[in-house]
C-alpha cells in the first residue's frame, strides 16, 4: 500500500487530520539524524531544563508532535506505521497496548534502565517492544464546593454514580476515542463482569451521564471544579479524570490553597500504564533509543510527576509532597490482565458505542 496516497484520500474524506499523515523525522537511514521526533498525545510535559540537559548530553534535538487524545494518537499512529510521523511514541496505556503490539506499531529496544523498573509495571518482557514510563490512576473527581453547596455527599462507588441524587452531574470521555474513557469502561467491566457491565451503563444513561471526545474538553470545560482550563467553570460536577488531578488543582492555583478544591471517588478508580516505544521505521532510531533511555533515567522519572501528574515507575523515583497529600494512589483500584484487555476492549468499545451513543 501507499500510505502517502492512502493518507491523501483519508484526508480528502474528512476522515483525519494532515498533521496524522505526516511525515517521519530528518533523516531516513536509520540513525545519522540530529533530530528526534517524540509523537504523543496532548499532556505531554516535561522541565524545560530537564529536556535541555538530555540535549546537550546526547547531541539529539528533540522535536514534539502532540496528537490529540491517547486514544487518537494511537490510532494516527498505527494508520501511518510505514511512514510514521516520528521516532518514538509516547502515551499508549494499558488499555490499548495490544492494539499497538499486534498491529507492529513498535521494533524492540530494552531501554536501559530497565530492571529498575518496579517488576509490577513490566510487559512484553520477551521481545522488549515497549518501555513503561509512569502509572496513574483513572478516577471520577468531584466540585468540593458544589457538594458542600448542595449538602451532598460526593459519590464514593461506580454504585454510588447511578443514583438519582447525581442525575446529570457526570461527564466522561468517549470510550473510542479516549484513554481515560476507555479505562472507565474497563474499570466498569471490572466491576461488574461481562455480564453485569451493560445494565450498569445504561443505568448510568439513564442517570444523564455526558459524553465528550476527550478529557481536555471533559475536564477544562464540562467540569465545574477545574481552575485551570481555557473554559473554566463547567456546570458538571463530576468528571472522569485521575487521582492526581487534585494536586495539579493545588499545584496551579494562585494563592495555593491548603486544600485541594476538587477530590477523587476512590471506589471508582482503573489502574493505568503508560508505555513508550521505537517506532517501526523510525527515521532516527539510534536517536529514538537514546529517548527512550532518558525517559527511565531517574532526571526524567524525578521530574515527570509534577508536569504529567502522573507517578514516576522507577525504583527510587522521588513521589512529590503534594501527591502524598492531595492526589495518593488508590489503595485497591480496578485492574484487568491485558490479556482480557486485547481479546474483548474492541468488542466492549462496540457495544458501549451502540449503548451510550445511539
Amino acid at each position: 500500500m501507499n500510505i502517502k496516497k492512502y493518507c491523501a484520500v483519508l484526508v480528502g474524506l474528512g476522515l483525519v487530520t494532515l498533521s496524522a499523515c505526516g511525515s517521519s523525522s530528518d533523516s531516513g537511514d536509520g540513525g545519522d539524524s540530529k533530530t528526534v521526533t517524540l509523537v504523543s498525545h496532548d499532556s505531554w510535559a516535561v522541565s524545560k531544563n530537564i529536556l535541555a540537559d538530555f540535549e546537550k548530553r546526547s547531541g539529539y534535538k528533540v522535536r514534539v508532535l502532540k496528537d490529540g487524545d491517547a486514544g487518537q494518537a494511537v490510532n494516527k499512529a498505527i494508520l501511518t506505521k510505514d511512514n510514521p510521523q516520528g521516532d518514538v511514541f509516547f502515551g499508549v496505556d494499558n488499555t490499548l497496548l495490544s492494539r499497538a503490539l499486534d498491529n507492529g506499531l513498535f521494533q524492540s529496544y530494552e531501554a536501559k534502565g530497565s530492571d529498575l523498573v518496579r517488576p509490577k509495571y513490566r510487559v512484553d518482557q520477551d521481545k522488549h517492544r515497549v518501555t513503561p514510563v509512569d502509572t496513574g490512576d483513572i478516577c471520577v473527581n468531584y466540585d468540593k464546593a458544589y457538594f458542600s453547596e448542595k449538602k451532598l455527599a460526593p459519590p464514593a462507588s461506580f454504585d454510588d454514580l447511578v443514583k438519582p441524587a447525581y442525575k446529570n452531574l457526570l461527564v466522561t470521555e468517549n470510550a473510542s476515542t479516549s484513554s481515560p474513557g476507555l479505562g472507565f469502561l474497563l474499570g466498569s467491566a471490572a466491576k461488574y463482569g461481562d455480564d453485569g457491565w451493560q445494565d450498569y451503563w445504561k443505568k448510568l444513561k439513564a442517570n444523564g451521564v455526558k459524553v465528550v471526545d476527550g478529557w481536555e474538553q471533559a475536564y477544562n470545560e464540562e467540569f465545574s471544579g477545574s481552575s485551570t482550563g481555557k473554559k473554566a467553570g463547567g456546570d458538571r460536577p463530576l468528571v472522569v479524570s485521575y487521582a492526581s488531578s487534585p494536586p495539579a488543582e493545588v499545584i496551579y492555583a494562585d494563592p495555593k490553597p491548603t486544600t485541594a478544591p476538587t477530590g477523587v471517588a476512590e471506589g471508582t478508580c482503573f489502574r493505568q500504564v503508560e508505555y513508550a516505544g521505537l517506532l517501526s521505521n523510525a527515521g532516527n532510531s539510534k536517536g529514538g533509543k537514546a529517548f527512550l533511555d532518558f525517559l527511565l533515567g531517574k532526571e526524567f522519572q524525578d521530574d515527570m510527576p509534577l508536569n504529567m501528574f502522573v507517578y514516576p515507575v522507577r525504583e527510587g523515583a522521588q513521589v512529590p509532597e503534594e501527591f502524598v497529600k492531595f492526589g495518593p494512589q488508590a489503595k485497591d483500584p480496578e485492574t484487568m490482565d491485558p490479556a482480557r484487555i486485547a481479546e474483548h476492549r474492541d468488542d466492549w468499545v462496540k457495544s458501549w458505542t451502540s449503548l451510550v451513543l445511539k
